[in-house]
């Protein structure tokens, strides 16, 4: 019966069973398998934590668990921070559909905020699904493009395809609803001490290293700096999938031919083995135009530019607060009743008592940083945003062919095989320099196979570095 005995005064088992039970739950849902195949199981169990820490501080008692206190307090800061910023819709301007079911998003961005490459955001479309959020990897780079922020969203489950089509229909879409969280990502490159870069990507693996390439773009054009030649290496299954290309420089190659970065790009279609007859359908890329709303804002760090001391005042304030609140419940509430026995007042009431405590701190303080802070940039926000290139009421689409865009020099420098994949050894074989840095991102096999002859001592100024987004 002591299984089944939830203690008045002293240790809930029955609460220590239940926070065992969420704990095994979301274990057991996070083996590859079940993450992979059943991905909505897996991430909507382990949305479960949330019961598993309630029950599991029941169980030990609020002494105990400030054991744990430092990791967990900044979860619980930095996971309110992200829900306040989900709550704001942004504005997307437009939208580039390829034939490929490959789109890009584009959004509008303050131009205080600054991200690094391969960052990540989190997008939400509730007229998707309102519980859904999928990470994307960021293209645009923050320094070329201080306005806008953009992602590619390749096809894959049913969320991008639906998606895709919903945009697809003309008159399905005037505005785009958007909530996202982030952007996430390293908090510096480094890319510039290289040579040379090598970069190997599969499918939609490509696209992290449009940012990085965008990236040393702008630190040889606008800083000076010298920056490493460039070997793209990328394998698609389809020639439709080539127009993924497109996305690589900002204006659709308008830099290409004033752009001082060596770049060389070798593509390969691995399931056609001679180029299509005919390309007057798979040319075409479709633009949409959002019509954007007055309750839109550009997307924007959730504290403002001044990130870091604003998150060390609600860190400081809700933590004085939280410790203020307690004392005085302690000394006027809870002493008179035990006078410190800890033999009559319940150990789970304590328990929630501080749990209260500690989520009122931090949703009084970061709420009040929060609003201040979008105060002071709502404003200039809206006077960005009514500067926006929006077409009339509704939208339009236009259809173009990619040979419209100012990119003939750029669609020459590409060589495309068809019928093969790239022969990695011998083309790593034979990069030269002093330091050679190769990033992979794509299947795991593919990761794997580079990982090995940058390890086999092939080459001894290989630099292997995987970019991996696999859940």
């Amino acid at each position: 019966m002591q299984t089944l005995k939830w203690d008045k005064i002293w240790i809930s088992n029955v609460a220590g069973e239940l926070s065992l039970l969420f704990g095994l739950g979301m274990w057991v849902t996070s083996f590859a398998r079940i993450r992979r195949q059943m991905f909505e199981l897996f991430f909507y169990t382990h949305n479960l934590y949330t019961l598993f820490l309630i029950f599991f501080v029941l169980h030990i008692g609020i002494s105990y668990s400030f054991i744990m206190m430092p990791g967990l307090y900044l979860f619980l800061i930095d996971r309110y921070l992200r829900f306040l910023q989900s709550r704001q819709k942004v504005c997307v301007l437009s939208s580039l559909l390829l034939p490929c079911e490959t789109l890009e998003l584009n959004f509008s961005k303050n131009t205080g905020l600054e991200y690094s490459p391969t960052s990540i955001i989190f997008i939400n479309v509730p007229s998707i699904s309102k519980l859904q959020w999928h990470p994307f990897t960021i293209t645009s780079n923050s320094n070329l493009e201080p306005e806008t922020l953009s992602v590619v969203i390749g096809r894959g489950g049913s969320w991008s395809q639906k998606l895709y089509q919903m945009l697809s229909t003309p008159s399905s879409v005037e505005r785009l609803e958007v909530a996202v969280e982030g952007p996430y990502g390293p908090a510096s490159t480094h890319f510039l001490r290289h040579d040379s870069l090598v970069m190997v990507s599969g499918g939609l693996g490509i696209t992290p290293f449009f940012s990085i390439i965008r990236e040393l773009i702008f630190q040889s054009t606008t800083l000076g700096t010298k920056t490493p030649q460039i070997l793209l290496i990328c394998a698609f299954r389809n020639s439709a999938d080539l127009t993924m290309l497109d996305f690589i420089l900002p204006g659709y190659g308008t830099l290409i031919d004033s752009c001082p970065v060596k770049l060389q790009i070798e593509a390969y279609v691995t399931r056609e083995k001679h180029p299509p007859m005919s390309t007057a359908d798979k040319d075409l890329i479709r633009k949409i135009s959002f019509k954007p709303n007055v309750l839109d804002m550009p997307i924007s760090a959730i504290l403002g530019p001044n990130s870091w001391l604003w998150l060390g005042v609600i860190i400081s304030c809700s933590f004085v607060l939280f410790i203020v609140m307690l004392g005085i419940i302690t000394r006027f509430y809870i002493y008179p009743i035990d006078h410190n026995t800890n033999m009559i007042y319940p150990l789970s009431s304590r328990a929630v008592i501080g749990m209260l405590l500690i989520c009122g701190s931090i949703t009084l303080t970061a709420s009040a940083v929060v609003v201040m802070n979008k105060k002071q940039n709502a404003n200039k926000a809206r006077q960005n945003t009514q500067f926006i290139d929006a077409p009339s009421p509704g939208f339009h689409s236009t259809d173009r062919e990619l040979e419209s865009f100012p990119k003939q020099s750029f669609i020459q420098a590409t060589n495309v095989h068809y019928g093969s994949r790239p022969d990695l050894e011998m083309i790593l074989s034979k990069c030269e320099g002093s330091s050679i840095g190769v990033l992979v991102c794509g299947p795991r096999k593919m990761r794997h196979d580079v990982a090995t002859i940058c390890s086999s001592g092939l080459v001894d100024n290989l630099h292997f570095e995987t970019i991996s987004f696999s859940w």
